[in-house]
């Protein structure tokens, strides 16, 4: 069962921060390279607690689909979501936030288990944590960007 932690710094405001990382359209923004984009469910702007996002997206060659739930959501703290269908066991993704002299510290935790017993394992092993480890710090490095910029106002326009 492995699990990925990543911390990113932001100059940004802890809501800013937040907001952004429940943006369908700035994950869809960060994810050029696997085309992936909301095909059902809250398929632009804010998600939110017990929503549910649909995603299709090419990884691997293979184009597949992963169903979503926002399943814990204490804004500007906290959120998690959840996988209730796609290619995976589970998986489990918490996104922490914590202000601290003007800089956001952003938490990730995500926690995923494969199929297929041994090669689900040895895939975790040679392929998958890397690519999902890489996957996520490039969205958080989009993230970072919008948020120390005025970009962010291109997708919160409500806290503008």
């Amino acid at each position: 069962m492995p699990v990925i932690e990543l911390k990113t710094n932001i100059q940004a405001p802890i809501e800013v921060c937040f907001d952004l990382a429940r943006s369908i359209d700035l994950h869809e923004l960060s994810t050029g390279n696997t085309r992936e984009r909301a095909v059902a469910g809250v398929t632009t702007g804010l998600i939110g607690l017990g929503e549910t996002v649909t995603f299709e997206a090419t990884h691997f060659g293979v184009r597949q689909r992963l169903t979503s739930v926002i399943a814990a959501f204490e804004r500007p703290r906290h959120f998690r979501d959840e996988m209730v269908k796609g290619a995976f066991r589970y998986i489990r993704h918490d996104h922490f936030f914590e202000g601290k002299n003007g800089v956001t510290v952003m938490t990730d935790q995500f926690d995923f288990g494969s199929p297929l017993g041994v090669l689900g394992r040895l895939a975790n092993w040679l392929v998958l944590t890397n690519y999902l480890r890489n996957f996520i710090d490039q969205r958080n490095m989009m993230i970072k960007q919008y948020a120390e910029s005025d970009k962010w106002k291109e997708v919160l326009p409500a806290l503008s």
